[in-house]
């Protein structure tokens, strides 16, 4: 019998409007000294008002901008910046590099985290994972820690005010892991993974039916079911799959096409959807059933709704060489990266033929990387 040491969940989360005020006793019984860390300037404003609502309780923070992405130069800064402070917890308030830069912290230095997702795009406040990058962004290795943080709070009032294009690429991120869990894991025997696999599906469903309402009104009930599954329940599907609920094929493109230099960045979400869109173009070349192809057709109109890139051009590829896109490739199909839990044998020519299917957009979707 093998065993499992699962980290499935914070110990707490909260929800809902003013969710940041109401969980203020929270956070003090879990830190009197903690340090507040960011990176966005449009969101420093947030930030210094939680600084005031702490001082407010009694509570003497310390803040810390960072530089970069989370990468292990800002880490090294934040760790010595916690240490030298006699900070007691970390307080991680942004997107998901800013809670993976909180929670890797907090990990190493064995005190409490609190992740404070400032948009829905990605669920890295839940989990018990940091993905590292280097200071230019790009992706590194990944991380397990110890365990979820000790509280996330997230706060609808805050997150609602978050740029629209952050709650799309939320989106991508999270339909992907019905796309990837549903290839790799279905067969699993593991009633974990069986009910992780099929909570995917659920989210998949819920985001199809309110994503439009929900990217077009913040205020709607369709926001709050959509936003908390990009931030939440996708959490609680990684969180109960593990690792044996293995990612396929479209986050390790990511990975792969974080490696290239762009003028403007596309967003964490942006380029999983992009990859999943190769996935499923992967699939249809590798299997004799129609499915890939019809699902492919309904996620470029569903992701052309959502102004998300879906060809090469919209990803600001476009003006890539060969060679440049091929190394992107090469880095996606290492050895040891996930898209080999694709049911069939690829490699960097496989997947560079598939970048280059999606050359030009088939539906009239939009360039969206100035688009905030």
């Amino acid at each position: 019998m093998y065993i499992n040491n699962h980290s499935i969940s914070p110990a707490k989360v909260v929800r809902g409007k003013n969710a940041w005020v109401k969980s203020l006793d929270l956070v003090t019984k879990l830190c009197k000294r903690p340090l507040i860390i960011g990176r966005s300037s449009s969101t420093r404003k947030i930030r210094s008002s939680f600084k005031k609502d702490l001082l407010l309780k009694g509570i003497q923070s310390i803040s810390l901008e960072l530089d970069h992405d989370c990468c292990e130069l800002d880490i090294q800064k934040a760790h010595e910046v916690s240490r030298n402070n006699n900070c007691d917890g970390i307080i991680a308030a942004g997107g998901g590099k800013v809670l993976d830069t909180g929670k890797l912290i907090a990990d190493l230095l064995d005190i409490n985290c609190i992740t404070v997702p400032l948009s829905a795009s990605t669920c890295a406040g839940w989990t018990a994972l940091s993905n590292i990058y280097t200071p230019d962004g790009k992706f590194v290795k990944d991380v397990t820690l110890k365990s979820c943080p000790n509280l996330l709070i997230f706060d609808h009032t805050i997150v609602r005010a978050a740029p629209p294009r952050t709650l799309a690429s939320g989106i991508a991120d999270a339909v992907a892991k019905w796309y990837e869990s549903s290839l790799t894991s279905s067969a699993s025997q593991d009633g974990f993974v069986q009910q992780a696999v099929q909570m995917a599906r659920v989210l998949r469903d819920q985001l199809f039916l309110n994503g439009y309402e929900a990217f077009l009104n913040p205020l709607s009930n369709s926001w709050e079911t959509v936003a908390e599954g990009c931030a939440l329940t996708a959490g609680i599907i990684g969180g109960l799959g593990g690792s044996r609920c293995r990612t396929a094929a479209a986050h390790p493109i990511h990975n792969g096409l974080t490696q290239l230099t762009y003028t403007n960045k596309p967003l964490h979400g942006e380029l999983v959807g992009f990859g999943l869109l190769v996935q499923l173009d992967l699939e249809e070349k590798n299997s004799n059933i129609q499915l890939p192809k019809q699902a492919k057709l309904q996620l470029l109109d569903f992701f052309s709704q959502l102004n998300l890139p879906v060809s090469v051009e919209s990803i600001c590829l476009g003006g890539k060489t060969s060679n440049e896109l091929y190394k992107a490739c090469k880095f996606a199909c290492k050895y040891d990266s996930d898209i080999h839990q694709l049911p069939f044998p690829i490699n960097e020519n496989d997947l560079f033929e598939a970048i280059k299917n999606l050359q030009s957009t088939p539906i009239s979707s939009k360039t969206i990387i100035n688009n905030t």
